[in-house]
Formats: structure tokens, sequence, C-alpha cells
């Protein structure tokens, strides 16, 4: 088990006070310790912040979250909680079609799968996931989770600030979270 947390506001620069978000990042990921105890990662990358608190299971050396990957000058970032059943299918594909691969990761190949087949990539899996793939071209947020529901992913909108978690009791530490 794993946990993703993140915010989302397309008018703030987020890297322009990486302290203060950091801090908030840190307090939202730190309510979910109990998810993933291996480690613990974030990212702030303009006006999205994202984090992972991991449980490793494979690839533990190089399976790091936020996980990034550049193509052509577009670099996307995913957080991820689950397993995909059937990422080795889907890794020949994306190996077939030229993608290079640093990982052994169901989450390296979640990102690559995104960049390749878009939201299309969706029907394609098996298994039970939730994760965030930021797209720093387009400026895009995509979130999915498993069919059924298994991996949750709770998200809220507070004014111009969206914000996600594997549990919801992360959306009281952001500033911008307004009990109703």
């Amino acid at each position: 088990m794993c946990g993703i947390a993140g915010y989302f506001n397309p008018d703030q620069n987020y890297a322009e006070n990486p302290k203060q978000n950091f801090h908030t990042l840190s307090r939202m990921i730190n309510t979910m310790n109990h998810r993933g105890p291996d480690t613990y990662g974030h990212t702030i990358i303009n006006s999205c912040c994202l984090a992972h608190t991991r449980l490793s299971i494979i690839d533990l050396e190089n399976g790091r979250q936020p996980m990034s990957y550049t193509k052509d000058g577009n670099t996307y970032y995913i957080v991820y909680n689950g397993e995909i059943y059937n990422y080795q299918d889907i890794r020949k594909d994306l190996l077939a079609a030229g993608h290079v691969f640093r990982t052994q990761t169901d989450s390296e190949v979640l990102i690559h799968g995104y960049e390749e087949y878009g939201p299309e990539l969706l029907p394609r899996l098996r298994g039970m996931f939730s994760f965030v793939i930021w797209d720093t071209v387009k400026k895009e947020l995509f979130g999915a989770r498993d069919f059924f529901g298994i991996k949750p992913m709770y998200y809220a909108q507070m004014g111009e600030t969206f914000l996600f978690g594997s549990e919801i009791k992360s959306f009281l530490c952001h500033p911008h979270f307004k009990k109703v």
C-alpha cells in the first residue's frame, strides 16, 4: 500500500515559494505514513505539487516517486498507488513502440503508457490503482483510479485549488481546505 497527495492551482507558481509548499506537502503525506513507510518523495512543478509515500515492492532501488519521464521536451510526473497486473504486457507493447525504460516498475509503465495512449491507456489496465499524472507542456493534471475503487482517490475543489489524496484527512493540512 502506498499513499498519494497533492494539489494544483493554474493561477499559482508554487515553485516561487518551495519551502512553504514543501511544508504543506510534507504535512499532507505524513498523515498517510502508515500507507508506505519505506520512502517519501515530493516535487513542486510550477502550479502543481505532488507527494508520495511508498511501500516498496517492485524495483526497490529505482521505483521512487514522484517519477518523471521526458520525451521531446515534454516532461510527465506521476504519483501512483496500486498494482497493474498486466504491466509486463503493456511494457512489451511500449518497448515495441520505441520506449526506453529505466526501471522495472509498473509506475514507469503507467507514465510511458499515458504518453503513448493518453486517457485511452485506462481500458488497457488490469489491476487496482489510483494515480495522477502532471503534463508540463499541456499544464494538465490527469487522474484515474481502478474501476471498482479498490485503491481510493479523493479530491476536492477549494476555490481555484484542486486537492487530491489517498485519504481525505490529508486535505486538512492544506491552507485552502475548508470544512463545510
